[in-house]
């Protein structure tokens, strides 16, 4: 895992092809080979962040991640680890000199995922863990001491002796572990558990100043108890847990304000916390056993992400617009919210660091699976570009051309989507159809790429118009049309899908 750096003269020959082509179709072979970019964390001085990259790795026939540094201003871009199994889930030390990441180390057939720590000025990484089963959500408390994960609690001898017999047939909804919260102490490698009981730690948070834990409880990590999680507040140490809310919904996105005085979440509920809904933002005191609070009544969009300002005077929060999504500010207290970014993209792995001030996420467009941009942490700029890893994709390949489109459902509702051209379309002649529709249906397509899942470049490659149709029951539309499917799925969904293929072909397309 030693970091290196890519020197100008080989980006340059790797760069420049021997003869200079025109861009071409693209194949699924290449869109297989397109990288992925994901979970961006900017260091606690905003002068560099660490990103996640995963690639197609024919050998092992599987993709791997590998974790990378670049310097927020665009340069200096680095590999920093390069296991045979790859890593995940890079964070940055409160004082910025080491990395902390997951991966799996090692031969034996029974090594699990453990917590790893790397100089940030280079070197080999050590582990910092030997956890029985593999860890996850790694996060670091305020004086860089000790780490925070989660895990599943060890397997029994009994069912240990079971699957090396071979007898490893399973009761899906009996043969499950508790997830729990534990913590490791950096220099002494002592490894603590912080809860423990009938339930499993689905997400957590630690307050800015360290002395408290949120959570998100569940009675197990299965499907069916979903609804059943509820928020829980702890000290540090996992003691003095009160339980916040009192609701049949599930809850994510768990935070503190900087004054540990309210915890804020989302849920997929209204006010009287019926479900399935779009997502909300709730907020409930600490204190005093007060009720939940739902802060965004007017919104129709889906909030996606979450975070408190600073100040703990505002809220930044990402939403799901449809065919795109994007950034927005509000008061804490309420109010209308504050849309900060507009554009044919979407956004996701967005973080807001207390320490930089600084937002980071990743942005997709047609031409970019991906790429990593920055923005002030008060959203007093515009967001800025820092990476540069798909100004490939427009040089080599011939990508298709897309827009939004509306049409009217059979009971005159606008439904939108997005239509994606074939190659070299021509106005006037027509194309053969393919429609893809997401599925959940509590989902959207938005402004994007495209990827191994729909590989819209390469069916218009081959002469393809294709239809990504948004259809009553999909979300960032507003609750009535994301609830037109309850008590009756086969209202208006399939109609809406029918009509958008009306719709192009009497467009003539």
């Amino acid at each position: 895992m030693r970091p290196f750096y890519f020197s100008a003269a080989l980006l340059l020959a790797a760069s420049i092809p021997v003869l200079a082509q025109s861009p071409r179709p693209m194949t699924l072979v290449d869109v297989m080979n397109v990288p992925l970019i994901g979970d961006p964390q900017i260091s606690p001085n905003g002068s560099q962040i660490l990103f996640v990259r995963t690639e197609a790795n024919w050998k092992a026939n599987r993709r791997i991640s590998h974790i990378w540094r670049i310097d927020a201003d665009g340069s200096k871009l680095l590999q920093l680890t390069s296991g045979a199994e790859g890593e995940s889930t890079p964070r940055w030390s409160p004082d910025g000199l080491s990395v902390a990441f997951v991966a799996k180390r090692g031969t034996d057939a029974d090594a699990v995922a453990q917590v790893y720590i790397l100089d940030n000025s280079g070197g080999e990484a050590r582990a910092v863990t030997s956890h029985p089963t593999a860890v996850s959500n790694l996060t670091w408390s305020p004086d860089g001491s000790t780490i925070y994960f989660r895990a599943a609690n060890p397997k029994s001898a009994e069912r240990k002796a079971r699957e090396k017999a071979k007898d490893d047939v399973i009761v899906f909804d009996e043969d499950f572990e508790q997830q729990h919260l534990w913590k490791v102490t950096v220099a002494s490698k002592v490894e603590k558990r912080i809860t423990d009981g009938d339930f499993s730690v689905m997400s957590y948070s630690l307050s800015n100043d360290g002395s408290k834990i949120v959570m998100n409880r569940a009675p197990s990590p299965l499907m069916e108890d979903i609804d059943r999680s509820e928020v829980w507040l702890t000290d540090q140490d996992g003691m003095n847990a009160a339980q916040i809310t009192h609701n049949s919904v599930q809850e994510s996105d768990v935070s503190v304000s900087p004054d540990n005085s309210t915890v804020l979440f989302l849920a997929g509920a209204n006010r009287e916390f019926s479900t399935y809904y779009n997502h909300k933002i709730f907020t409930a005191p600490v204190a005093g056993g007060g009720s939940a609070r739902l802060l965004t009544p007017t919104l129709k969009y889906e909030v996606e992400r979450a975070a408190w300002s600073k100040d703990g005077k505002s809220i930044f929060f990402t939403a799901n617009m449809g065919v795109h999504s994007e950034l927005f500010r509000m008061p804490s207290t309420g109010g209308d919210p504050e849309q900060l970014t507009n554009g044919e993209h979407s956004i996701s792995g967005w973080t807001l660091s207390i320490a930089a001030n600084e937002q980071v996420a990743v942005v997709s467009n047609l031409s970019a699976p991906g790429e990593i941009w920055i923005a002030p942490a008060d959203g007093s700029a515009a967001p800025r570009k820092v990476t540069s890893t798909f100004d490939y994709l427009s040089r080599e390949f011939k990508l298709p051309r897309h827009e939004k489109i509306e049409w009217k459902g059979a009971d005159g509702t606008t439904v939108e989507g997005l239509l994606y051209y074939p190659i070299d379309y021509k106005p006037g002649q027509r194309y053969p159809l393919v429609v893809q529709t997401h599925g959940g249906p509590q989902a959207s397509d938005k402004f994007g790429f495209g990827g191994t899942q729909n590989y819209v470049a390469v069916l218009a490659a081959k002469g393809y118009a294709v239809l990504q149709p948004n259809y009553r029951g999909s979300t960032g539309y507003g609750d009535v049309f994301l609830r037109d499917m309850v008590g009756h799925y086969f209202q208006n969904a399939h109609l809406d899908v029918m009509a958008g293929v009306d719709y192009l072909i009497a467009k003539g397309i």
